[in-house]
């Protein structure tokens, strides 16, 4: 019976720990998810500005070079764009993606929104390198709440599942 009971406290201990370090892991995926949208919309304005491919097209280049979560947000803006404005389709795409950006991030890239596919080239690249240096600010914050966060949630999962076997020893 002891043997039950001393099985199910370490059950517990290793559950906390894990939860913990499931909710810490959220902040370095959002700090990876900013890095590679940066890096999207950079290949973006590269190829608006030099090919002068239609934007669905850009945005079907970017969504099979990009991770699942970030290419999802391409995926999405360009199916949208079938029956949407450019500027509603990535918007709605912003909205509807899942993964973990903030509200914030949201927010900023919805920004691009706001000329895209209405003005011409210098236009859509001056409105993309405005929402980068957003997007940079918002990554700074990521990186700022990661190491402050990351290391807190795991240390509090293993710390709240030794209390628990604590209490029910």
């Amino acid at each position: 019976m002891q043997m039950i009971k001393y099985f199910m406290l370490f059950i517990i201990l290793v559950a906390c720990s894990l939860i913990g370090r499931y909710v810490s892991k959220k902040y370095l995926i959002r700090v990876k998810e900013l890095e590679e949208m940066k890096t999207a919309l950079n290949m973006f304005q590269s190829k608006i500005k030099f090919t002068y491919e239609p934007i669905p097209e850009i945005f079907e280049e970017i969504a099979q070079n990009a991770s699942k979560s970030v290419g999802q947000v391409f995926t999405l803006a360009r199916q949208k764009m079938k029956e949407n404005t450019a500027n509603l389709a990535w918007e709605q795409a912003v909205e509807e993606s899942q993964n973990n950006l903030t509200k914030e991030d949201r927010y900023v890239l919805k920004t691009l929104s706001k000329l895209l596919g209405q003005t011409d080239v210098e236009g859509q690249t001056s409105q993309i390198q405005i929402t980068q240096k957003f997007l940079e600010t918002q990554l700074k914050e990521a990186q700022e709440q990661r190491e402050k966060n990351e290391k807190l949630y795991s240390k509090l999962g293993t710390t709240i599942g030794l209390a628990i076997v604590i209490i029910l020893c």
